[in-house]
């Protein structure tokens, strides 16, 4: 799935799920390292694992952040 997060520097979030576990995440844009790392850290995960560590975080004043969005496009999946 494809995921256009909301809010941040991101203009894509490429997101693979199989059987509840996320088997891929790849980044459009952002802040190289930091989407990377997330990318890495999460694979491997339950999605709803990543859900409850990402979901809130918030990037300087914005209200979100590329974590929160994940967690956005996770719980979207989840949903259907």
């Amino acid at each position: 799935m494809i995921y256009q997060p909301k809010g941040v520097c991101s203009k894509a979030i490429d997101v693979e799920v199989e059987d509840g576990i996320i088997k891929s995440v790849e980044f459009t844009g952002g802040c190289n390292g930091n989407t990377q790392g997330i990318s890495r850290l999460v694979v491997g995960m339950k999605a709803e694992d990543a859900i409850s560590r990402l979901r809130g975080i918030k990037c300087g004043f914005k209200s979100t952040s590329c974590p929160d969005q994940l967690a956005c496009a996770l719980q979207e999946m989840i949903d259907k």
